[in-house]
């Protein structure tokens, strides 16, 4: 009877190891690609766009910025730049 030698019986079962190991990676990735499809699918096309914020109280703004004058954090020259850009 013909024995046979460990490094062969050490390369075969490797092989089937690595054969084993890339056919069941082959099929994970495989549904892995199917459920990601799925999912695309599924999937909203574009999200609904936010509505607009409301445009800010110009009064409101005036009023802010005459506080900001009179606390002295701005000048003149400045508060009048801010009231021009709130007014248009």
């Amino acid at each position: 009877m013909m024995r046979r030698r460990p490094i062969a019986r050490a390369a075969v079962r490797t092989t089937a190891v690595v054969g084993t190991a890339a056919v069941v990676g082959g099929h994970m990735a495989n549904k892995q690609a199917a459920q990601a499809q799925e999912a695309a699918a599924e999937a909203p096309a574009a999200p609904a766009p936010e509505p607009a914020a409301a445009a800010p109280d110009p009064i409101e703004q005036l009023t802010q910025l005459a506080a900001l004058k009179d606390s002295g954090a701005l000048t003149e020259a400045e508060f009048e730049a801010q009231k021009a850009k709130i007014l248009g």
